[in-house]
């Protein structure tokens, strides 16, 4: 039976938008459909993050030698620290049939996009500004400057949420879940129907531009 390719997914959202949770839980139910790309960064770990689950931690000079080795498929800097996609492991799961998400910010979204024609861009975001302002206090895993410059970064990308293909608003963690695999799904569906139907009518060209047929 021929394994149907997984498709590459990018989805961002403002940092306390729930993203990481989203993965989480979706990944949970669908554990054979979707791989989550570990991301590289030079930011340090924070309680309870574990190298190689959540991030591979590195110093700025191995994340830059990274770069030179063009072992990175995007990379962009955000709040003074380095966040890349490596390239190994993203290829192998897309082979294997997983769908590979990445969940990377704005500035290697559209990195994405302009490399990867075709690649979904989903933003997840709160209802609102309170609530965002309202989950960053609540985690309270950071001091309020850090909240603040968050706050400020997340000005900028509301800038850009107009370059994205699509929007989910992160209110019902259940729903948010199950809206995002089913938008998934559907492009996944398209890119294979799209994918087999340029296949057959390329053969069938070649055919006749032969004679054979």
């Amino acid at each position: 039976m021929e394994i149907q390719k997984g498709i590459l997914v990018v989805i961002s959202g403002f940092s306390g938008s729930g993203k990481g949770t989203v993965m989480k839980e979706l990944l949970k139910r669908y554990p054979s459909d979707y791989a989550l790309s570990v991301s590289a960064t030079t930011r340090l770990p924070r309680d309870g993050e574990v190298e190689g689950r959540e991030y591979f931690f590195k110093s700025v000079e191995q994340f830059e030698k990274m770069i030179a080795n063009d072992e990175l498929i995007e990379y962009a800097k955000y709040v003074s620290n380095y966040y890349g996609t490596p390239k190994a492991y993203v290829e192998e799961q897309l082979s294997e049939g997983r769908n590979v998400i990445l969940e990377i910010e704005t500035q290697g979204a559209l990195n994405i996009k302009r490399k990867f024609t075709g690649t979904p861009l989903i933003f997840l975001t709160p209802p609102d500004a309170q609530t965002l302002y309202d989950r960053l206090v609540n985690r309270g895993s950071e001091p309020m400057e850090v909240i603040a410059s968050r706050l400020r970064r997340a000005v900028e990308e509301a800038e850009l949420v107009d370059q994205y293909d699509y929007r989910i608003v992160n209110d019902d963690l259940d729903q948010c879940v199950e809206e995002v695999h089913g938008l998934i799904q559907s492009v996944r569906d398209r890119v294979f129907a799209n994918r087999k139907f340029a296949e057959h009518i390329k053969a069938d060209l070649l055919q006749i531009l032969k004679g054979e047929r």
